[in-house]
């Protein structure tokens, strides 16, 4: 028979020390693969309606009581509401189901069934609301603290005292409760960002935005580091701009060569663009090209949008060389392109300022609009005695 097993203070402590390296190491393997969710189908259903109760008044010495029957409860309601502290739709991708209850049938002595709990959906804001098919838009929420009401709850039957009549003064029936809806929508978020960094892959995108802003994205020297837009914001004469890097595109991104143009739909919201360019490339002219050509296809609005054109990473060329590509690049987009290297901090605050100007322009043009609508709103107002 073996000798049984003793174990010291110093071994056990050894373990648990093991044990909990173990455990930090998961979680921290867990938070580091947390993904960036943009889209995802989820099913709702608002609660039906109870029932109406068939009920008569028994009291004793109450010859002629009548009929009580209460109302059924009105079912539960969903509603999808824009929060601000969210970036991501991972949460949808382990609950697609949201049911809302139902209603309490009703009851006797004229007790209406207590309502179902409504239920509250949160998405980040810039979130659209699209229906089954994926096109038709339900609704976009953009603003924080905006709710909508995607699906509301069936109203309760009706209980037998709401059929008294002077010529059937005791009804034998009540109304059923009416169903709710349900439906299945597609949840589709766009980043709402100032300012959007476009280019091919390796252009230093993400290293621009570590460079000015507090943001820390993945970056590495091969193509397509960054799978998943990344946020941050810079702060450019004390104004506050958000800046979103966007996954890099190639030629052919439309027909789904590299990761496609599925990230697009992330620039759509923003108010100006930076355009990076390699100045290590052979030809940085048909690299700007195919970017703006990609723009367009995807969506024509896009090309309308003012673009800030970088050319990034002169610090690998010699002066001549990088004044000789910057020449024909303003040559072949109209426009003036600015020398930078994000890596060496050079020339980055010079585009910034540029692309400011954009951005308290449109800023401005939706403070007026937002003016007018309130003007138009007042002007509207019914006339009341009370005013």
């Amino acid at each position: 028979m073996s000798s049984p097993l003793f174990l010291t203070a110093d071994v056990c402590c050894n373990f648990f020390r093991q044990g909990l390296r173990s455990f930090r190491t998961g979680l921290i393997c867990k938070v580091n693969t947390m993904k960036f969710l943009d889209q995802a189908k989820i099913f709702i259903q608002s609660g039906d309606g109870g029932a109406g109760c068939v009920s008569f008044r028994r009291e004793k010495y109450i010859e002629f009581g009548g009929p009580n029957g209460g109302d059924g409860g009105k079912g539960g309601s969903v509603y999808i509401e824009a929060v601000e502290n969210l970036n991501t739709l991972i949460d949808f991708r382990y609950t697609q189901h949201f049911k809302a209850p139902k209603g309490r049938n009703g009851m006797g002595s004229d007790k209406t069934g207590p309502k179902g709990d409504d239920i509250i959906i949160k998405v980040p804001v810039g979130t659209e609301i699209l229906a089954d098919d994926g096109e038709t838009l339900i609704v976009d929420m953009v603003t924080p603290g905006q709710r909508y009401l995607i699906a509301k709850g069936g109203d309760g039957g009706r209980g037998n005292a709401q059929f008294k009549t002077s010529t059937n003064q005791a009804p034998r029936y009540a109304e059923p409760g009416w169903p709710g809806q349900e439906m299945w929508v597609w949840l589709r978020l766009k980043v709402i960002a100032d300012v959007g960094l476009i280019g091919m892959p390796n252009a230093g995108k993400s290293t621009f935005l570590s460079v000015v802003t507090k943001a820390r994205p993945k970056i590495a020297d091969y193509p397509f580091t960054t799978l998943h837009p990344n946020l941050g914001v810079a702060w450019v004469d004390n104004y506050e701009m958000v800046i979103a890097d966007i996954p890099g595109l190639i030629e052919g991104a439309h027909e789904g060569v590299g990761l496609g143009d599925r990230f697009l739909k992330h620039v759509e919201r923003c108010s100006a663009f930076i355009h990076l360019i390699d100045a290590t490339v052979e030809d940085v002219v048909k690299e700007y090209q195919a970017i703006r050509r990609e723009l367009e296809l995807y969506k024509k609005t896009l090309n309308t949008k003012p673009e800030v054109v970088v050319l990034n990473k002169i610090d690998a060329l010699t002066k001549k060389e990088a004044d000789k590509k910057a020449s024909a690049l303003e040559k072949a987009c109209g426009k003036k392109v600015y020398q930078m290297s994000a890596i060496a901090k050079q020339g980055i605050f010079d585009c910034l300022l540029d692309v400011n100007k954009y951005i308290t322009r449109e800023r401005q043009r939706k403070a007026d609009e937002d003016k007018k609508v309130e003007i138009v709103e007042e002007v509207k107002k019914p006339w009341s005695p009370l005013d």
